[in-house]
């Protein structure tokens, strides 16, 4: 008796090998996602090797060759070790900042000190806006290179407030160097939680290594102690030990031999400015008039200061077609 060949159950035809091929097809995409997953993996891998490398291979960069820094006397820092000479420095001349006086004759002295090889002072710039700080520091380098020679001029460079935490990377460049360094950081200040400050500290005094004998700093702030009044008055009222909090806080423009106090200047004060300035630049406008629309400028900027006195005369050098040229 011949034998029955086995049914399938209902609703599902015979098991026969064509329907294997079928099912192989199917999976054949699965497939190729799973072998697609450790080929992208692997890719993110040589990226991020590659980035790495990258940053590895900007701070093992070596120091600045000395040749570099005879072209030019002003230089800005990046924080990836790079050093951009400045040809030509934004400033104003000495003899026209007004109202600084003392300010000025005392970093003129400690700038030449240091210029000359004998013991000087990180100085710490403070005080009120638009006072002619930054200014200060950019004409004292001017005036101390005019008569020396280009092996003993001083260089200055310019080192952001964000690139702080990169200085001890500028100072180990600087440090193999024969030139006398100006490192300037304009509007130096620190807000909430940044911790950043407490690097400077050590780099600034107190550090293993110190600050290199050829480098200075000189820093400008509208705070005495670079912090934010909240900050100090939040570490005396919540902290364990309010002395201490506090004395941690204010160490920093300790690390400052030199504190030049700017304070706002008086309306004859910002008059001088004035007439300093138009004189310079052969701006000629009968002194009444001068006197009255300089006044007007000033109130209703809502202040009187160098920065208020300098755009006063941008203006009034504009409205008369006369060109800022010395």
């Amino acid at each position: 008796m011949p034998k029955n060949h086995s049914k399938s159950p209902a609703g599902k035809g015979p098991r026969t090998p064509a329907n294997k091929p079928t099912r192989l097809a199917a999976k054949r995409p699965t497939a190729a996602v799973t072998k697609a997953g450790p080929d992208l993996a692997q890719e993110r891998i040589v990226r991020a090797l590659e980035t790495i490398a990258a940053h590895l291979s900007a701070q093992g960069k070596p120091a600045v060759e000395a040749e570099s820094f005879k072209r030019a006397d002003a230089y800005v820092w990046h924080p990836d070790g790079r050093l951009s000479a400045v040809p030509r420095v934004s400033r104003v001349e000495l003899f026209l900042l007004k109202g600084v006086d003392r300010m000025r004759d005392i970093l003129m002295e400690n700038t030449e000190r240091f210029a000359n090889g004998l013991p000087a002072n990180n100085a710490l710039l403070w005080g009120a806006r638009g006072m002619g700080k930054s200014s200060l520091v950019k004409a004292a380098h001017a005036s101390i290179n005019a008569e020396r020679k280009p092996a003993d001029k001083l260089k200055l460079i310019e080192i952001h407030r964000e690139d702080i935490e990169s200085l001890p990377a500028l100072m180990e460049q600087l440090r193999a160097s024969s030139f006398r360094f100006i490192v300037f950081c304009d509007d130096l200040s620190f807000d909430g939680n940044d911790a950043s400050y407490k690097s400077l500290k050590a780099v600034l005094e107190g550090g293993i290594e110190g600050r290199p004998e050829n480098v200075i700093l000189y820093a400008t702030s509208n705070r005495r102690h670079l912090l934010a009044r909240e900050m100090i008055e939040n570490e005396r009222s919540t902290a364990i030990n309010p002395g201490e909090a506090v004395e941690e806080k204010v160490s920093l423009s300790d690390r400052f031999g030199l504190w030049l106090g700017f304070h706002r200047c008086s309306q004859d004060e910002y008059l001088a400015m004035v007439r300093g300035y138009c004189s310079h630049f052969g701006i000629r406008v009968d002194d009444e008039t001068l006197e009255r629309e300089a006044l007007e400028w000033s109130t209703t900027r809502g202040s009187r200061s160098g920065r208020v006195a300098w755009q006063f005369v941008q203006e009034l050098a504009g409205r008369l077609g006369v060109k800022l040229t010395a």
